[in-house]
């Protein structure tokens, strides 16, 4: 594998670029962060720290080719009762750099194990994660339920239904170098913050611009493919959840994934956001991070 000094990045000039467009989108963070590094065997991890110091662990992991900086519009929020820590994922788009390939799912949980052990986050600690994210955070439950408090699934990539063949579709011609293609696949997917007023149409414009680049930019990245959680996963699945979705979420049927969860899992607490999508992080920010902290801050 070539670790050359611009991996994970096409080139020196691709990684100047990148890294100069990841700074100026820092300027949305609204709090004060305080940015490590940890290094893993399986590389070295980017993290923006938050919040009270003592505070209860908050992770989150961000959705796929994304990173950190996704999580701006509801950082502050909470930071407010819980030590945040925004991940730039070792296998994506971000100031993380992975020195190893991931063989299978159980090198992404060993990663996650490392990270959190280099953090010093012990056995109590809150886990949140958007679309592949999720699905991370999913998988980390089931393996290591003893390290978590509690956890909360956000439109999680498969887990509860299998994706759509047209996002799959849509997803993978967002590889072909052509703008237009990124755009009509991040219009289609947020929809309902295209639509939202002037600033909404804006945002998603700037995705478009954030998403093409990184595409321009990176390497094609090592992928693990997200999967089903079986009927005895669900079942037996022991951390407090909370799975929230769009009521207009593409990746797959809003309704049909609660009624699974609902049938199989009572115990992990489902909700439909109104008047969002893949987008609900953004377009009904508050309203999902007030759900968020209630099920948090509850018993």
């Amino acid at each position: 594998m070539d670790l050359s000094p611009h991996h994970p990045f096409r080139s020196a000039k691709a990684r100047e670029q990148y890294l100069e467009f990841y700074e100026k989108k820092t300027a949305l963070w609204p709090i004060q962060a305080e940015c490590k590094t940890v290094s893993t065997t399986y590389g070295e991890t980017f993290v923006r720290v938050g919040g009270p110091v003592g505070a209860p662990p908050l992770v989150l992991l961000p959705g796929g080719s994304a990173n950190s900086l996704m999580w701006w519009p509801n950082i502050e929020a909470l930071s407010g009762a819980f030590r945040t820590y925004a991940i730039d994922n070792l296998y994506d788009f971000g100031r993380s750099r992975y020195v190893r390939k991931p063989a299978n799912p159980g090198d992404i949980l060993a990663w996650l194990n490392e990270l959190f052990d280099g953090l010093d986050l012990g056995k109590d600690i809150r886990m949140m994660g958007l679309s592949l994210g999720g699905w991370m955070v999913s998988q980390y439950a089931l393996r290591f339920p003893e390290r978590l408090k509690k956890v909360i699934l956000l439109s999680p990539a498969n887990t509860v239904l299998p994706i759509r063949p047209e996002f799959a579709l849509r997803a993978v011609l967002t590889l072909v170098p052509f703008r237009f293609l990124t755009k009509s696949f991040l219009y289609w997917l947020f929809e309902d913050l295209v639509h939202k007023e002037e600033a909404g149409g804006q945002l998603a414009d700037d995705l478009v611009g954030e998403m093409f680049l990184s595409f321009q930019c990176f390497k094609r990245m090592p992928i693990i493919n997200p999967t089903v959680l079986t009927d005895d996963d669900l079942q037996t699945f022991k951390v407090p959840a909370l799975f929230l979705v769009g009521e207009n979420e593409k990746i797959y049927p809003a309704q049909e994934a609660v009624e699974r969860l609902n049938r199989l899992a009572p115990q992990i607490k489902s909700e439909i956001i109104p008047h969002a999508g893949h987008d609900l992080t953004m377009v009904q920010a508050e309203m999902v991070d007030d759900k968020i902290l209630e099920f948090l801050k509850g018993p």
